[in-house]
């Protein structure tokens, strides 16, 4: 989010501590769950370490230590009790360290599973082979859920659209943003704007996506899709990338890409984020059969990796079915 953003807030970021903090003090929880969150939820965990030694710790979603700043994953294996991750691959990285990490599901399968017995799908895996007899002569926008992210990606994604005049223009709306901020950016434009977004864009005949977890909804939607993503200075993006692999851990950045260990979308990022060349890749995603085939399969074996297990209620159980942690237990493993 940059740093601009945390100073400007920062009085309200130091209150937000204070309040948790009072909070734990006064309520002495039996279990801390940390959900995602790690600049603050760590700082939680090591305050509540200190104050409340005999309180157990889980950590669900825990820091992406994977994709950068490794280091971390000494300090959460110190800190918590329980680590429940929701990529198929994080165990296999704790146990490289000697930690133990559980994957519980990922809740983005779990929340279109939901989508599905709604629609009368039967499987997760089925979203993707069923959807060939649904697609509709339209191409779908996600331009994010946060302001900024809507400012700096529609235009461009809206210009990159409108060169194909066969095809219809659908814009998913985020949850939480009215339709009068995209008011602007749609008139003068063909496209229409949606809340929709699951059934838009498994009828879609293909998306263009900020790089987030819509690309992964996308996906096992069975969407083929070109991701994007803006930067504030696109011309470091050069140094980024011959740094990569200094500062990352991954080859790619959305987690399409990085959950399969492959390219299986275009990823247009920063610099590479323009109209043209956006335009040239859904050129491709739209008339490219054999594209679509291999990008469909690719995607088949993404929902095999990820499971149908359901994440929160999973997570759940494992949470309320563990005894209480030990203070003599957690200092074993500092």
């Amino acid at each position: 989010m940059g740093f601009a953003a945390v100073l400007r807030h920062w009085r309200e970021i130091k209150d937000n501590f204070r309040i948790a903090q009072d909070a734990l003090r006064s309520e002495k929880p039996d279990t801390l769950i940390l959900i995602d969150y790690p600049s603050f939820n760590l700082r939680m965990a090591e305050f509540c370490r200190r104050y409340l030694p005999d309180t157990r710790i889980i950590y669900y979603i825990p820091p992406k230590v994977w994709a950068w700043k490794r280091r971390r994953v000494h300090r959460i294996a110190r800190l918590c009790d329980q680590v429940l991750g929701i990529f198929p691959f994080e165990p296999a990285f704790y146990a490289k360290y000697g930690y133990t990490c559980t994957y519980v599901g990922n809740p983005t399968v779990e929340e279109l599973d939901r989508y599905a017995e709604k629609s009368q799908i039967t499987n997760h895996k089925s979203r993707i082979t069923n959807r060939k007899s649904q697609i509709s002569h339209m191409i779908a926008l996600l331009p994010g859920s946060r302001e900024s992210e809507i400012r700096h990606c529609l235009p461009k994604m809206l210009a990159a659209a409108q060169r194909f005049p066969d095809y219809d223009i659908t814009v998913c709306a985020a949850p939480g943003i009215t339709d009068d901020f995209y008011t602007p950016y749609l008139s003068h434009t063909r496209a229409t704007l949606t809340r929709d977004t699951y059934g838009t864009v498994q009828t879609a005949a293909a998306a263009i996506v900020n790089s987030g977890t819509a690309t992964l909804e996308t996906a096992l939607l069975g969407c083929p899709q070109v991701a994007v993503y803006h930067l504030a200075c696109p011309h470091l993006i050069g140094w980024i990338r011959w740094a990569q692999p200094m500062l990352f851990s991954i080859r790619h950045f959305t987690l399409v890409n990085i959950i399969a260990g492959k390219q299986v979308i275009r990823e247009c990022i920063a610099n590479e984020f323009t109209v043209n060349k956006v335009a040239g890749e859904l050129q491709r995603l739209l008339t490219d059969e054999a594209y679509q085939k291999e990008m469909l399969a690719s995607y088949e074996h993404l929902s095999e990796v990820l499971g149908s297990q359901p994440a929160s209620s999973t997570a759940a159980g494992i949470i309320t079915s563990l005894p209480s942690a030990k203070p003599a237990d957690r200092a074993s493993r500092r």
